[in-house]
């Protein structure tokens, strides 16, 4: 199946989480799961933008009487009458009858009045709703909330977000070779890498992480480990035994509760023996046990899933962006090719990728060196120095 029907075919099966109330404190990273509406005018009322006065703009040029004083969080109580200036500064309310602002370093005080020169009506003042009025729609659903987003939210006055609640994903490895990191590998072992990475992408994409025990090589315990997994999680992911060795039991042992397959395999390199299904507790996620294979996967199908999950677009996080090769690259073969590369921007400002020679889908090495995956399209041909292709950028520049 091709990238992009394999794809479709697993997002089919996906659809966005329940929403649930978290505090502000809380919402860094959340996506939100309704809009957020302003209750009232931002600012509620007029606000001096200086230090300076506050004065009617036909009193001036002249000297007027110094009248009060309105502080941020303070304001003067009476009105500027005729002839009178109110001390202001910053994000003070205006007073009632002034209408523009003398700033202090254009004015001259001298007792209780202050020489203030000409200044236009509205000069240095921030309307009321300036920023935002009542009822406008500040934040769409599916807006990940930053800081910025976060900040204009309190300016809201929203203490508490509706968001969409993290996707669970639960992350099982099988394989006699893996050991884990910080145990004695044995002599034919090595350590389980795929699982820390993938559940690391997962918690940077907004998901919650759930590392279950290696499992070994044998259907029976790998399907009691997939079992465990699907409880209270929203999707299994499950890393190697799944291409067609004597030793890869994934599918098989997913057989035995329920899987219906929806995606067999893939034509893409490397990540062939990807794979999806729904079982009655769950949908299921099969990734390649190698571990660059399975990295490059998981950009490619993982955070799309989670995306749906969160109820955003999930095609916006495989958007691909043209570069300049920097190197000549040779033809391909039948299937979709995603090479490791790193992607820069030259002294002109065009945006260029080289490809490393090395693409062994078991280098972890490479693809930490790497910032974009260079698609290359099925039984394409040789491509010059120079030449433009399709990446996905996988990291910054």
């Amino acid at each position: 199946m091709r990238v992009d029907n394999a794809r479709a075919a697993m997002l089919s099966a996906i659809g966005p989480l329940a929403a649930e109330a978290v505090d502000l404190d809380d919402a860094l990273g959340r996506v939100l799961a309704g809009a957020v509406t302003a209750v009232r005018d931002q600012p509620p009322f007029a606000v001096s933008a200086m230090d300076g006065y506050a004065l009617r703009s036909v009193d001036a040029p002249g000297t007027l009487r110094v009248i009060g004083e309105s502080a941020a969080g303070r304001g003067f109580a009476g009105r500027c009458e005729p002839g009178g200036a109110v001390r202001t500064s910053t994000g003070a309310a205006m007073p009632q009858g002034a209408d523009t602002v003398a700033i202090q370093e254009d004015v001259k005080r001298e007792g209780e009045v202050v020489i203030v020169p000409a200044v236009a009506p509205g000069k240095n003042i921030r309307p009321r709703g300036g920023d935002f009025s009542a009822d406008a729609a500040l934040l769409p659903p599916g807006r990940l909330l930053d800081g910025v987003a976060v900040s204009l939210a309190a300016a809201a006055g929203m203490a508490v977000l509706s968001v969409i609640r993290r996707p669970r994903i639960a992350i099982l490895c099988s394989g006699d070779e893996l050991a884990a990191p910080g145990t004695a590998p044995g002599p034919y072992q090595i350590f389980d890498s795929a699982a820390y990475g993938v559940a690391s992408l997962v918690r940077a994409w907004g998901g919650v992480a759930r590392r279950l025990d290696v499992a070994r090589d044998d259907p029976a315990v790998i399907a009691r480990a997939a079992e465990q997994g699907l409880r209270n999680s929203d999707l299994l992911v499950v890393i190697g035994g799944a291409s067609v060795g004597d030793h890869d039991h994934a599918r098989p042992a997913l057989m035995r509760l329920g899987l219906e397959l929806a995606v067999e395999k893939v034509a893409v390199r490397p990540g062939k023996p990807t794979w999806f299904g729904v079982t009655p507790h769950g949908p299921v996620l099969g990734l390649p046990g190698n571990p660059s294979s399975a990295l490059a996967c998981s950009y490619l199908f993982l955070r799309p899933l989670i995306e749906a999950m969160l109820g955003r677009d999930a095609a916006a996080c495989v958007t691909f962006r043209r570069a300049q090769l920097t190197r000549a690259m040779p033809s391909n073969g039948p299937r979709e090719h995603y090479l490791r590369g790193f992607m820069d921007v030259d002294a002109d400002g065009q945006l260029t990728v080289r490809s490393f020679e090395d693409q062994d889908s078991s280098l972890i090495s490479v693809f930490a060196a790497a910032n974009a995956l260079i698609r290359m399209a099925p039984d394409a041909a040789a491509l010059p120095e120079g030449a433009l292709v399709d990446v996905l950028p996988i990291g910054g520049l």
